[in-house]
């Protein structure tokens, strides 16, 4: 990814602060940023020591006064002061001028609350945006960049899973008819892994450790073809190193209780959907998006739970950015999508 680029200079930005990872789109340029949301902070001083990549590949690898902090959970600003400062890093990494103050667009979940919202807003200002800073919810931020056309008066299904919240939400005539905002999304599934090979074979494994196996070895439906990992971890009896043999049944188990849970908001969403708007979705299908719509058989599941068609989007990872991006780009047309905060209304 383009990294401090001058060209940047004075450009808006829209942004996916997203609990596991943050994506910054740069007006005229695309995507130029994506990184970890983490911070590596100097316990003593409060320092940040590093962030982003740097930050991730340091997860459980420390000094004690070092301590890595995801600054998100489930969606929202659980420290203000650590987001704070890595919006700063990362709008420093594109606005090389400390005196440039972007125009931004910023994803927010559906379901937060007005309190969570101006957090985000607050935090936006501080690290250096100009007034007013936009927000766009996340669903429709997704559906955009999924290329639902979200003005027609069709309804459309988009199912959103990221790190922290699974937006599902049904939309129609640029806006939101109804919408649940789920906190179980990707960081679930990775803890599930972490808790299921504790409780069945009595071995801790770090979170890096826990992604690596949910990205390689996860899916939500049986797979043509199963395969095994040798994995390595610490015996939480001896407390010495051991290895243990996964199958990907085992991690189809482990992930059992989460998927469930996302299959039954994307049912009860359903049901809460006008019969108009319902058949619409029969015939359209439903859009999957977000890193969670790269979990293998996702598809397949979601199909076979509804009896509905479901859609993987054509890049599910940059869904949520790239709708944001449409709406900075063209800010005047999509203005009915936005909220404006920091200014009186």
């Amino acid at each position: 990814m383009a990294r401090g680029n001058p060209l940047g200079i004075g450009r808006d930005i829209a942004i996916d602060l997203g609990t596991a990872n943050t994506l910054v789109y740069v007006r005229g340029q695309g995507v130029v940023l994506n990184e970890p949301s983490i911070v590596a902070v100097d316990t003593r001083d409060g320092r940040p020591v590093a962030v982003g990549y740097e930050a991730k590949r340091m997860l459980g690898r420390t000094p004690g006064h070092i301590k890595s902090v995801r600054p998100l959970k489930d969606g929202v600003i659980a420290d203000f002061e650590i987001c704070e400062k890595m919006l700063r890093y990362f709008i420093q990494q594109i606005h090389t001028s400390k005196w440039s103050k972007p125009r931004m667009v910023i994803c927010v979940p559906a379901g937060i609350t007005g309190v969570e919202q101006r957090a985000v807003q607050d935090a936006a200002e501080y690290a250096g945006a100009r007034k007013p800073v936009h927000i766009i919810e996340e669903p429709m931020a997704a559906a955009i960049g999924s290329g639902i056309a979200v003005h027609e008066a069709a309804g459309n299904m988009i199912v959103d899973i990221g790190g922290g919240t699974t937006e599902v939400a049904v939309i129609s005539l640029g806006g939101i008819v109804v919408s649940q905002s789920l906190r179980v999304a990707g960081d679930e599934l990775t803890e599930a892994v972490g808790a299921y090979v504790k409780r069945e074979f009595s071995l801790d494994l770090g979170e890096n450790t826990c992604e690596e196996i949910k990205i390689q070895m996860g899916s939500a439906w049986k797979l043509e073809e199963e395969f095994t990992a040798d994995i390595g971890g610490r015996d939480s009896i001896s407390g010495l190193p051991r290895r243990i043999e996964l199958t990907t049944e085992h991690i189809r188990e482990a992930l059992e209780e989460p998927l469930t849970a996302i299959i039954d908001a994307i049912k009860s969403t359903l049901d809460k959907t006008p019969p108009e708007l319902a058949a619409d979705i029969m015939e359209n299908g439903i859009m999957l998006s977000g890193g969670g719509a790269l979990l293998a058989g996702i598809a397949q599941r979601v199909s076979h739970e509804t009896g509905m068609r479901a859609i993987i989007a054509a890049d599910p990872l940059y869904s949520v950015v790239f709708g944001s991006g449409q709406a900075l780009e063209n800010i005047d047309a999509m203005r009915g999508l936005l909220t404006q905060t920091g200014i009186d209304q």
